[in-house]
């Protein structure tokens, strides 16, 4: 690299803005950080959001993106378990310097996981923002999450074995990583709703029963008595609108549980708990929960108890970024992830 090396890299000019094709600076990693070349980086709802709404971010030009797939570039001091040239992934941040539409990005190593060898860029670039929210919200301690033992931990496996658990939105990516987190966790049986062209990939995650999307909310709880007739504690709720939220509630028995990964629109009540979900991997309280769940992710990928979204290679790299989140806006994406290069831009 040059002294002032350059790097490719999307901006949102303003808030509420355009999306445009710039260059800025590639920044030296800190004490506990590593540069990575992004070589993949996936798409999710919040990135749309932010330029729709305006949320989030207030310092503008912003660079998106919070899904991170590359190879070390160069490792800051300290660092001591990655070298230049290791494949890597991990969460992004909402910051420039470690935003992910972009060629160049900065990532803490304790919160950064190595490829396996079976998987690409690609696929493992499909991970991190989702299964951060599923993860935080079933293993994460009150009132982040439910508190459950995690299953990446070999000891926990099938630890809820015999308790249902249902999962609103199992196509959804964050969905499908519940789902998986379910059945290493042990839940059965694991009841989903769906498009049921989705329902044999779902049953492959770990659904015992995929519900239509399109039954009405009301006749949920007639579908999961068809399945099972045990009391259902656990909800999640990977949808959230007020209807699904309300919904999922109506399914809980008493003392049971709803994550919800909106802001929650019910009205208070005193026995059933809600988790709101905060995926995001800088928030203080996410930090120890979130180094522990990268230190194994690496073995739970190898074994198979994870398995990434499927997804779709977007084309002409950074570019391609902005069609495919208004594709994702119009809601024309179904059951897979966009995923995008950015060296190919």
């Amino acid at each position: 690299m040059s002294s002032n090396p350059q790097q490719k890299a999307l901006f949102l000019e303003s808030k509420q803005g355009q999306l445009v094709l710039g260059t800025r600076e590639i920044h030296k990693p800190g004490p506990g950080e590593l540069l990575v070349k992004v070589l993949a980086t996936s798409l999710n709802p919040v990135d749309w959001k932010i330029q729709k709404y305006g949320v989030f971010l207030d310092n503008f030009p912003a660079v998106l993106g919070t899904d991170v797939a590359g190879e070390v570039e160069q490792v800051g001091e300290g660092v001591t378990e990655f070298s230049k040239g290791d494949r890597v992934f991990c969460q992004g941040t909402f910051e420039n310097e470690g935003a992910s539409f972009q060629q160049y990005t900065l990532t803490t190593a304790a919160t950064t996981a190595k490829i396996p060898s079976n998987l690409s860029f690609d696929a493992v670039s499909t991970i991190p923002v989702a299964l951060t929210a599923a993860y935080v919200g079933l293993y994460h301690y009150g009132p982040y999450g439910l508190e459950l033992a995690s299953p990446l931990d070999p000891s926990n496996r099938g630890k809820y074995a015999g308790n249902p658990l249902v999962v609103l939105g199992g196509s959804s990516s964050v969905g499908q990583y519940a789902i998986q987190l379910a059945k290493a966790s042990g839940f059965s049986p694991i009841i989903t709703t769906s498009s049921l062209k989705h329902a044999d990939y779902l049953k492959s995650l770990g659904a015992t029963e995929v519900i239509d999307r399109h039954t009405p909310l009301s006749g949920l709880a007639a579908e999961i008595k068809k399945v099972t007739d045990l009391p259902i504690r656990y909800v999640f709720d990977a949808i959230s609108t007020k209807e699904t939220q309300q919904a999922g509630h109506d399914l809980l028995t008493s003392g049971g549980h709803l994550v919800v990964t909106l802001n929650p629109n019910l009205a208070k009540s005193d026995d059933i708990n809600v988790v709101q979900v905060l995926g995001i991997l800088r928030l203080p309280q996410n930090f120890v929960l979130l180094k522990d769940m990268y230190s194994r992710l690496t073995a739970s990928l190898e074994e198979g108890v994870i398995q990434p979204n499927r997804y779709e290679v977007l084309p002409h790299g950074l570019e391609g970024i902005i069609e495919g989140l208004q594709r994702l806006q119009n809601d024309e994406i179904s059951g897979l992830k966009l995923v995008a290069r950015p060296h190919d831009s």
